[in-house]
């Protein structure tokens, strides 16, 4: 077990699968797992977000379980160990659009979790809702994160110039998306396929 994450939880439903991954409903109880995560200097330059206190944290997760236009989930290996969260929020399902957001604990970077996350979401938002158009957003020169994003079918399709100050500086933010015409073309098995 890696400092990064809680002690496996074999209890926790898993609502959705992925390639050697699952997902569990986020509860208020996994504030100060998530709160560690987000300290992680890495993940706070990445994702532009500045660490919150445990609290603000705590009701944050409050807000976005009452929220009926997102779905927030931890990511689970198959023993039920916690290693990050991914969401789809700001869902307009009249318009079939809405966003991901992935953030996964710094000792499971770089293993394929993140594009199979990303995949298991994409595989929800068209498989399960009315959505269309799956959108993210990071940094452009956060590499890491374009590569996930690209790996799991995203298309880059623009820069939104000078749009995040972050540590003194300006950060241009690069737009991708994913459609369902592109995601039926995906060449791997989808997540009920699992």
């Amino acid at each position: 077990m890696s400092e990064d994450t809680a002690a496996p939880d074999t209890a926790r439903a898993r609502c959705w699968r992925g390639r050697g991954i699952a997902f569990t409903p986020m509860e208020t109880d996994d504030a100060e797992l998530i709160q560690h995560w987000r300290s992680d200097p890495v993940a706070a330059h990445e994702t532009g977000v500045w660490p919150s206190s445990l609290y603000q944290v705590r009701e944050r997760i409050e807000r976005y379980l009452d929220d009926d236009s997102r779905d927030d989930f931890l990511i689970l290996l198959p023993d039920g160990t916690p290693i990050g969260v991914v969401a789809l929020f700001d869902q307009h399902l009249s318009e079939g659009t809405a966003e991901a957001y992935l953030m996964l604990a710094p000792g499971y970077r770089g293993r394929g979790h993140g594009p199979a996350a990303l995949e298991a979401l994409t595989d929800l938002a068209f498989g399960e809702l009315p959505i269309h158009r799956v959108e993210a957003v990071t940094h452009t020169d956060n590499r890491a994160a374009l590569s996930v994003l690209t790996g799991a079918g995203f298309v880059q399709e623009g820069v939104s110039r000078s749009s995040c100050h972050h540590r003194g500086r300006r950060f241009d933010n690069a737009v991708l998306s994913l459609l369902r015409q592109e995601w039926e073309t995906l060449a791997r098995p989808r997540s009920w396929e699992l």
